[in-house]
């Protein structure tokens, strides 16, 4: 088991991320500040989920430590969410952290949340399996604390009938929440196959989990079922806002007007805002029909037009 309190812990990470702030705040603020002029804040901002550029990682074309800087330049985007399955032998590595986390200080691009995949069931039927599960956890709480994360992502995945994973998975949960407490990160649940496609049992497992610290990361399109059955992703995302801390602009096609065919982006960031979410929309390409880019690229345009759209009907 990974010892926790073994890795580096504030200090060197917030000498990083002073650096990174500061940064920030230089590139957005002191020239509306010098001429008296307030700045209008989007109604959320815009992240970049790792997973979308997943076919360029796996084919050599784009190096994990590169990531924080093609998101700035391709996109001018300024945070990332990270997929822990392109560095998975990394997450006690802290020199590789360490430049990983100057990267993102050089650009100017703020670490979100480790997207955590392969680490075991927490909704194992195993007791045994289900406790190193949650211990194979702690070495990425130490990670995304290092980057200046605000959470973790994880799976409450399992077999076993809907009430006996739900039932494990919020224990497990709770213990997990209870070590990111020192760490001051969140423990959020994406819907991502299984029993968490289904809205309703994800948002109950999210209560009887019953700690502050763990949230959801509603995706906008992961709610199929199997054996060809869909949960409606309008319902689902609803029922998950209330206990957001991240969300997921899922896309994977788009028609000539620059639309999402599978999900009504319209429709769907009502939902968001409406739930009095501000924070960080993540763009998660996933579709093969557009090139990688040029999908990020249409996903970040049907944003910012949804969003500019529901800013004016707010004023």
């Amino acid at each position: 088991m990974f010892d926790i309190s073994s890795a580096p812990r504030i200090q060197r990470r917030e000498v990083l991320l002073a650096g990174a702030s500061a940064a920030l705040g230089l590139c957005s603020r002191p020239a509306a500040a010098a001429f008296g002029v307030a700045r209008e804040e989007p109604l959320f901002p815009i992240s970049l989920a790792q997973w979308s550029l997943h076919r360029m990682h796996r084919a050599g074309e784009l190096a994990a430590l590169d990531f924080p800087r093609f998101t700035r330049d391709e996109f001018g985007l300024d945070a990332v969410e990270y997929v822990n399955q392109f560095f998975p032998d990394k997450a006690t590595d802290f020199a590789w952290l360490g430049e990983l986390a100057h990267r993102c200080e050089d650009v100017g691009v703020r670490s979100l949340l480790i997207m955590i995949d392969g680490e075991g069931q927490l909704g194992d039927a195993d007791p045994e399996a289900r406790r190193r599960a949650v211990e194979r956890h702690f070495k990425w709480l130490a990670a995304a604390r290092f980057l200046g994360c605000h959470s973790i992502r994880v799976n409450a995945g399992g077999a076993g009938t809907a009430e006996e994973v739900q039932q494990r998975a919020a224990d497990s949960l709770h213990r997990l929440a209870l070590v990111a407490e020192d760490y001051d990160l969140d423990v959020i649940v994406e819907n991502h196959g299984g029993y968490s496609s289904n809205g309703q049992w994800l948002a109950a497992t999210i209560r009887a989990a019953d700690h502050p610290g763990v949230g959801t990361l509603p995706d906008f399109g992961n709610f199929h079922l199997g054996g060809g059955e869909w949960y409606d992703r309008y319902q689902g995302v609803a029922e998950l806002m209330p206990f957001a801390r991240a969300v997921s602009a899922k896309s994977n096609e788009f028609n000539e007007a620059g639309d999402e065919v599978q999900t009504d982006y319209r429709r769907m960031l009502e939902i968001v805002v409406d739930a009095g979410y501000r924070g960080h929309v993540g763009i998660e390409y996933e579709g093969s029909v557009h090139g990688e880019v040029e999908g990020v690229h249409l996903t970040l345009a049907l944003l910012e037009r949804v969003r500019a759209e529901l800013a004016a009907e707010q004023r």
